[in-house]
């Protein structure tokens, strides 16, 4: 009886490894290939227009333009940007590539959570699988993480996102008004830099975003050529008459440059290059007539050109049109000096005006960040906040370029202080994560800075200390609002996925090659990942001083296109979109540079 049973089990095994066999071999491969390439959930019935829909196509311009800004045609050297590395030991090659796939892990966790619950719409709701559509409803996720997925290698992934392209139309959306700023950094950048990573494979990438750029482009028709920056579309699509704001954000007027241009460069129409150079003109202009020349207010009068606004700051709504200066100097291959001289020009005014020291405990090690003012006539400041927002975090990264490629050497060392400044910011809280907006305590002196902890105590309460009780206030406020040594107020302890502070490190890192860096990258990494993942994705948290802190179910598409990406490319090798071949968008799209003389 024994015998038997193993015979006819050897049978039946030999049995199913044919017939396995068989199945495999014959498979059809048109099967086959289906199966590798299972595709997400239909879309939602939601998305799917009523026939009297209006649609934006071809609009009457109201106030065209006779003659366009031509593109300079003959790049100059520009210096060189990274490092140059030495080669990696067999140990170091190992533990790089475990941390690089570690961030391909989370990265492919939050892509599934968007393919499986929000296809082809703006955001999943990392926490309940649900979706928001807050930029239009075009599928933003999608479109701004396509050259993430070129970049990690995700073929099949990124055949997916091709094969549902077709189906985004830009002539209409459900939104009352369409933001062009974030539109054109989200969408036409990822279309612009899957184009130029591909080297013009898939044609769909380069043919969206003229699409998209036709449309969009007629936020432009006013009578001064500045853009309605909250662009009522359907007025555009009725032929009826639009006008940019009194009230227009720095950052959205002048943070359309790199992506304007790339796409003038691409296909060879003028008018996006014309567009945004029309802008830059007006900020030459306005650069020195402002309460602090060389700086711009936070808002501007778009409608009739004025920049007489008090407020003045890097940090949101302002950042990166800062940024975008010695970007767009490298993509027109340095063959103007107009967007060097706008950059001299603010980060001297930056440096004499904005530009402190915090007090901490680490007395060796020089932490910079800038603050908020209210500008006066004649210059004078007024009102100085030594606020720290995480939006500012890319001035690091930025300052650090412009350095190198403006021969700037003397720079180099506040690229550095800004950056380990927002990695303290991070190492600094409970959670090791940095809060959106904090306020620290600073130093007197820029270059001696011992710690004082009374002072710390009088800038907690705002005032001097003049007996036991009010210190006894400030250390109650301290542990009232879990301020760590330094910091004295926290008006905004979200973490919103951000990746600025990140950026610079990726930056700075291929600038010196300071392993340092890679190490804090690893940290906060391991940090964000632990405290924001969930079901579905990783979720903004409304509290870094809560290591359990609650969760805001909201995952931008910035944490797939940037955060992540940079992460990425942090633990990638060295020379892999290399700063010296491509010039990465303030969405972090790496867009190609101009050949030119080295």
């Amino acid at each position: 009886m024994i015998s038997n049973r193993k015979g006819r089990s050897l049978t039946t095994i030999l049995f199913l490894l044919i017939t396995a066999y068989l199945f495999l071999v014959w498979l059809p491969l048109s099967r086959l290939h289906a199966w590798q390439h299972k595709h997400p959930k239909p879309v939602p019935a939601a998305t799917i227009f009523l026939p009297d829909t209006i649609h934006l196509n071809a609009a009457t311009e109201r106030f065209p333009v006779t003659s366009y800004i031509p593109l300079p045609t003959s790049p100059s050297a520009i210096p060189q940007i990274q490092h140059n590395f030495p080669p990696e030991s067999r140990a170091e090659r190992k533990g790089r590539i475990k941390k690089q796939n570690a961030v391909k892990e989370a990265f492919m966790h939050s892509w599934n959570g968007y393919k499986d619950h929000a296809w082809l719409r703006d955001e999943v709701s990392p926490q309940t699988g649900g979706y928001q559509d807050s930029f239009s409803g075009w599928g933003a996720t999608l479109v701004d993480s396509l050259d993430a997925l070129i970049i990690m290698g995700l073929d099949d992934e990124l055949d997916l996102a091709i094969e549902a392209l077709d189906q985004i139309d830009f002539t209409t959306t459900r939104s009352a008004q369409v933001n062009v700023f974030e539109i054109i950094i989200r969408y036409m950048g990822g279309f612009l830099a899957a184009h130029d990573l591909t080297n013009g494979k898939h044609p769909i990438f380069l043919k969206k975003a003229a699409e998209l750029g036709d449309m969009i482009f007629n936020a432009f028709d006013t009578h001064n050529r500045m853009p309605q920056m909250r662009w009522d579309w359907s007025k555009s699509a009725q032929g009826e008459e639009i006008e940019p704001s009194e009230r227009t954000s720095l950052a959205e007027l002048g943070s359309l440059t790199v992506e304007f241009t790339r796409l003038s460069q691409l296909t060879g129409d003028l008018k996006y290059f014309d567009a945004v150079q029309r802008i830059t003109n007006e900020l030459e202009r306005g650069q020195s007539k402002s309460k602090i020349p060389g700086l711009w207010p936070v808002f501007v009068n778009a409608k009739d050109l004025k920049f007489d606004w008090s407020q003045f700051s890097l940090g949101g709504s302002a950042d990166s049109t800062y940024e975008y200066l010695p970007k767009e100097h490298i993509l027109l291959g340095a063959q103007t000096d107009q967007y060097r001289h706008m950059y001299e020009k603010a980060i001297e005014a930056i440096k004499k005006k904005l530009l402190f020291r915090a007090m901490t405990k680490d007395e060796d090690k020089q932490f910079l960040f800038t603050s908020n003012v209210r500008g006066l006539k004649g210059g004078s400041l007024h009102g100085i906040e030594y606020v720290q927002d995480h939006l500012k975090c890319f001035l690091g990264g930025t300052v650090g370029l412009a350095s190198k490629i403006f021969n700037r050497t003397e720079d180099l060392s506040i690229a550095r202080g800004l950056t380990d400044g927002c990695i303290w910011a991070y190492d600094s809280m409970p959670t090791g994560i940095m809060p959106e907006t904090m306020t620290v305590s600073p130093c007197k002196e820029m270059e001696k800075c011992p710690w004082d902890e009374g002072k710390w105590y009088e800038d907690v309460l705002g005032q001097p200390i003049h007996s036991m009780g009010h210190l006894e206030r400030a250390q109650e406020q301290v542990e009232y609002d879990g301020l760590p040594p330094g910091v004295v107020g926290i008006s905004d302890p979200t973490y919103k996925l951000r990746p600025e502070a990140i950026e610079s490190i990726f930056i700075m890192y291929r600038i010196t090659g300071d392993k340092t860096l890679q190490d804090a990258a690893w940290r906060i990494f391991q940090r964000i990942d632990k405290v924001t993942r969930t079901k579905y994705g990783h979720s903004a948290i409304e509290d870094v001083r809560n290591p359990l802190s609650k969760m805001s179910d909201k995952m931008e598409s910035f944490w797939l296109a940037e955060t992540l990406k940079y992460l990425y490319l942090i633990f990638s090798e060295p020379g892999y979109i290399s700063l010296d071949e491509y010039v990465l968008s303030t969405e972090a799209h790496p867009f190609k540079r101009p050949a030119g003389p080295v």
